[in-house]
């Protein structure tokens, strides 16, 4: 399994990348993708709205972002190559004191939704939303879970 966290444009690091990086293989492990491969950016408003505009047409910042390597026509060159989950840490750290959770659990959920959709799961329906929703919850209590022997291999 390959986890690669990095962060850009970020004036202040509000969760460790070490710390996101254990709860991707943790919810990489949870979903039996010990082969996968995962990039995650942490970003600020200002690199993700970006994205946001050039990729989804949406002229604003949102939280998070998933960029699949698995969808499209065409045959897949790597199959373990799940793709790209970019998260803005300024939104995530918005929306956490709305909640009133802590960023981490913040930066986790939002982690595990970019996730189900880098696996093809999407929330267009209220069934979709039911089902993504779930998995979600089972991500992020996988994730959230204290140090098992699982994480010492």
């Amino acid at each position: 399994m390959s986890v690669l966290v990095r962060s850009e444009g970020l004036k202040r690091r509000s969760v460790r990348p070490a710390e996101v990086r254990v709860r991707a293989e943790r919810m990489l492990r949870a979903l039996d993708l010990d082969d996968a491969e995962l990039s995650i950016l942490l970003c600020d408003d200002e690199a993700i709205h970006a994205l946001n505009r050039a990729y989804r047409r949406q002229d604003r910042p949102t939280d998070v972002l998933a960029f699949a390597m698995r969808e499209g026509d065409g045959p897949l060159v790597r199959p373990e190559v799940l793709g790209d989950v970019v998260i803005s840490l300024e939104t995530a750290r918005r929306q956490a004191s709305a909640r009133g959770v802590a960023i981490v659990a913040e930066v986790t959920f939002l982690m595990a939704h970019g996730l189900l959709h880098l696996l093809g799961y999407d929330h267009q329906t209220d069934e979709e939303e039911r089902r993504m929703s779930a998995r979600t919850d089972a991500l992020v209590a996988a994730a959230s879970v204290r140090r098992s022997s699982r994480d010492a291999t």
